[in-house]
């Protein structure tokens, strides 16, 4: 199949339309707000997709669900010379960066397109990976994501899901507030319709889409911020996105919190990242199902 190229996009129209009673039911959470971008540009497949590399051979087609500004899924395109990359967001203001990441590695085997990880707009069998990272925990129907994933992913293919889990998020030392935040965040989460303690349940939804427990090889990874560099950049991205991203106006229009609290919770934050003795660490759940 020719190559397209990495400034290449394509609206997917009207997939939701043809599958019988699908309807979104879960939005995200996040937003593409600056300090959230700062976060996914973070991202790499070595830090972020560890647990799949090992499988990634040139030739392979992938699909990278939920690719957000493109780094990880540069990171993936790099990997296949011989193949090609479709990074697929459900929203499009984001695609730009993404086209952006590639465009500046000179990668011309990937292409982004907009679609719904419900309904998939791809022919059966037409992926060798099928990817998503942190997007299970976002989304109406997780189950139904992952018959999805498992249908366009060919026989012998793999489908790789990473999720965090918010409930197992741990800290160091135990500033006064910082429970408030975790408290907030998971109401505004499940308020929108998804689960923000996924990595656990990973497993389990594999199994319910239908995957055979011998096909699921399931593992788990963590980030860790303890440096006063990564302190600053961890407690300062939450700190902003407290107060100015989506999910603070979800917060609020959703009646979990005051513009006041929210302030309030942002300079927990902050005053956590001072801490020379802090620590974070964010377990994340993986599965990698054989098709």
């Amino acid at each position: 199949m020719p190559h397209e190229s990495a400034v290449h996009t394509q609206e997917h129209r009207g997939s939701a339309a043809r599958t019988p009673g699908h309807r979104e039911t879960a939005v995200y959470t996040h937003g593409h707000h600056e300090s959230v971008l700062r976060s996914h540009t973070w991202r790499t497949a070595a830090n972020s997709a560890a647990y799949l590399l090992d499988a990634i051979e040139p030739h392979m087609e992938i699909l990278d669900i939920g690719c957000g500004p493109g780094t990880i899924t540069a990171d993936l395109a790099a990997l296949v010379p011989d193949g090609r990359v479709t990074g697929l967001e459900h929203a499009p203001d984001v695609l730009e960066q993404a086209r952006a990441t590639a465009e500046g590695r000179g990668l011309d085997n990937v292409r982004f397109v907009t679609g719904d990880v419900h309904a998939l707009d791809f022919p059966d069998g037409s992926f060798c990976v099928t990817h998503a990272h942190q997007v299970l925990q976002h989304v109406g129907d997780p189950v139904r994501a992952l018959r999805e994933m498992r249908r366009v992913t060919k026989p012998g293919g793999l489908v790789a899901v990473r999720d965090a889990d918010y409930a197992a998020m741990t800290w160091y030392p135990e500033t006064e507030g910082m429970d408030d935040w975790l408290d907030l965040y998971r109401k505004v989460a499940r308020a929108n319709g998804g689960e923000p303690d996924a990595g656990r349940r990973l497993r389990a939804w594999a199994r319910e889409a239908g995957f055979a427990d011998a096909a699921i090889t399931s593992t788990a990874s963590a980030w860790c911020y303890a440096t006063p560099e990564e302190r600053s950049w961890w407690s300062g991205l939450w700190a902003d996105r407290t107060v100015a991203s989506t999910y603070a106006r979800r917060a609020v229009d959703g009646g979990h919190a005051t513009e006041a609290g929210l302030d309030r919770i942002a300079a927990v934050w902050r005053e956590w990242g001072a801490q020379e003795d802090g620590w974070f660490s964010v377990l994340n759940g993986e599965i990698l199902c054989r098709v």
